[in-house]
């Protein structure tokens, strides 16, 4: 078998993966990456746990901050995308190969999300277990029966 053609179908195998089981990848744009990390406040130094990490963009842009930030991505090829992107600020940035929902949130101090609305629902019941402070900054979905505190631009704060 050819090579190409292997390379292809698990490139592809991989794709229908994450469509089937998480959400699909859809670039957050700046100027929505800019409005989510002015509505966090976070300071440098601080914690975010970007979910759905993508390509790396909200990573780069937080650790350009001073913030620290774990990013979880169930794709391997965005993955090694958002570790290329983010490789100057690798004492700051750390992207994981996982789902977020096996995550500990115990440590984090601001979360972003451009998840999709299935997922917003058991978000908040991970988030309402905090035993700390947690802001969620949430990217065009809002979670359910939760009034945020905020909104600009699509994205919704919300305080845990």
């Amino acid at each position: 078998m050819n090579v190409s053609v292997i390379i292809v179908t698990i490139v592809v195998i991989l794709l229908c993966g994450i469509v089937l089981f998480g959400a699909p990848f859809l670039p957050t744009k700046r100027a929505q990456i800019a409005t989510a990390l002015n509505l966090l406040d976070l300071r440098k130094g601080q914690l975010l746990y970007d979910l759905g990490a993508g390509d790396g963009r909200v990573a780069l842009a937080a650790a350009k901050k001073g913030l620290r930030v774990v990013g979880y991505e169930m794709n391997i090829l965005l993955v090694i995308l958002a570790r290329l992107k983010t490789r100057k600020y690798k004492s700051l940035v750390s992207i994981r190969l996982q789902s977020y929902w096996s995550a500990d949130f115990r440590a984090c101090d601001g979360v972003y999300t451009f998840s999709s609305s299935r997922y917003m629902k058991r978000l908040d019941k991970k988030l309402s277990g905090a035993k700390k402070s947690i802001k969620l900054a949430s990217f065009a979905f809002e979670i359910p029966n939760k009034k945020c505190l905020k909104h600009s631009n699509g994205v919704f704060l919300y305080q845990y």
